[in-house]
């Protein structure tokens, strides 16, 4: 047992942690930007509901890699950064993307929650990490519609603001959120089962590669977001 750092599960350190947020992060950040930018300009419907899948698949890894499931809080906080370049890119309001970014972070909080009431049913079987995924996505599309309505209202959103939007809304978009993440999170989580002892074992013996590829990957997402903005995405 190493000295010295503070221990999680997996035998990651604080700083390796941090650095495994930051990347997981802006993976996700990446992905809003520039997957959600490519699809709305190519008409491909559920861009939405296809993001927020993604971000629960994200998240995922982070649980079983990390197994603290308040961290998922700084994956979405780094994602809203990598959402808001637009404001030094474009120069934009910090409100212009407040939808997505209401997304992201209230996935991140729904997903935080659910992981915390499932506690180690999620390493222990698949019924579970079903449920948690189905249950945040649901938890989150449930608390975008009456956020969103008062934060940043767009026209699609305020198509639902009449009596029995709600039900409408969350049959149109909230369940198909909560059908994503019931699939996508037990992927994310295999994943992040697979990767912990891999991800460990490759810091302790060729930790220069370990720290190059990660930070290589952090200024990739960012550059190509900042450049996929500034063309429009």
């Amino acid at each position: 047992m190493a000295s010295g750092e503070d221990r999680t599960a997996g035998g990651s350190g604080t700083r390796d942690v941090l650095i495994g947020l930051l990347v997981l992060g802006s993976v996700w950040g990446f992905l809003e930007v520039v997957v959600g930018g490519a699809m709305k300009a190519g008409g491909v419907p559920y861009r939405g509901d296809t993001l927020t899948g993604l971000g629960m698949m994200l998240m995922g890894i982070a649980v079983a890699m990390y197994r603290k499931p308040l961290l998922l809080l700084a994956v979405a906080a780094v994602a809203v950064g990598v959402r808001q370049l637009s404001v030094p890119v474009l120069h934009l309001s910090t409100f212009c993307k407040a939808n997505s970014c209401l997304a992201v972070l209230l996935g991140g909080a729904a997903l935080a929650g659910a992981a915390a009431i499932a506690g180690g049913r999620l390493e222990r079987g698949v019924r579970a990490r079903v449920a948690t995924g189905f249950g945040a996505g649901l938890a989150a599309g449930a608390t975008f519609y009456f956020i969103g309505m008062r934060v940043a209202p767009c026209r699609y959103l305020l198509s639902f603001n009449r009596p029995g939007g709600f039900a409408a809304f969350m049959q149109a978009e909230g369940l198909i959120w909560a059908a994503l993440c019931a699939v996508l999170f037990p992927v994310g989580y295999r994943l992040g089962q697979t990767m912990r002892d891999k991800v460990f074992d490759l810091r302790v013996t060729r930790p220069a590669f370990y720290y190059a590829a990660s930070a290589a990957l952090v200024v990739l997402c960012w550059g190509i977001s900042a450049v996929a903005i500034a063309r429009g995405l």
